[in-house]
């Protein structure tokens, strides 16, 4: 039988409020950024050196623009596969250790900021254009950046510390 009070103090421990913190911190990151860009930048590009550009691209598909369609049932299954994937992150950072809670919290800060876009605009601003020459590397944005970073330190923890 589920223990309700069981999972509510669970969830707002201390060390889970402090990652809440984090979630929030970087998700406000986020959004100041992509609201700056997209009132400042209309239908504009910023240069900013040889290697970076602030070009207003709006991302309909997942990352880096992969699986982007013009079909709103494709969009909306997308949308739903996220928001699960979401969910079961939550779970994973609630369930897990300290230095897992720290990974996950990055993570979900960025996802909670491009799905807070997905459902409000019905796509993702992506801003960051890296680049040399006239090659071009993927446009992103600040979520991106959180979300690869804590994907890296997820991978990165799975190749160089041993669980007893």
């Amino acid at each position: 039988m589920i223990d309700l009070k069981e999972i509510k103090n669970k969830i707002f421990k201390r060390e889970n409020l402090f990652f809440l913190t984090i979630i929030l911190l970087i998700f406000s990151i986020d959004r100041y950024s992509k609201i700056k860009i997209t009132n400042e930048l209309l239908n504009n590009t910023l240069f900013i050196n040889d290697f970076i550009n602030f070009d207003l691209v709006w991302n309909t598909g997942i990352g880096f623009g992969l699986l982007s369609f013009n079909s709103s049932l494709i969009y909306n299954s997308i949308s739903m596969f996220i928001c699960l994937v979401l969910l079961c992150l939550i779970y994973l950072a609630i369930r897990s250790d300290k230095f897992d809670k720290l990974i996950f919290s990055i993570i979900l800060g960025g996802a909670v900021g491009n799905f807070y876009d997905r459902i409000f605009f019905n796509a993702v601003p992506d801003f960051i254009d890296l680049h040399i020459g006239n090659f071009h590397w993927f446009t992103f944005n600040v979520a991106d950046i959180f979300i690869t970073l804590g994907i890296i330190a997820f991978i990165m923890k799975g190749f160089f510390v041993k669980n007893n």
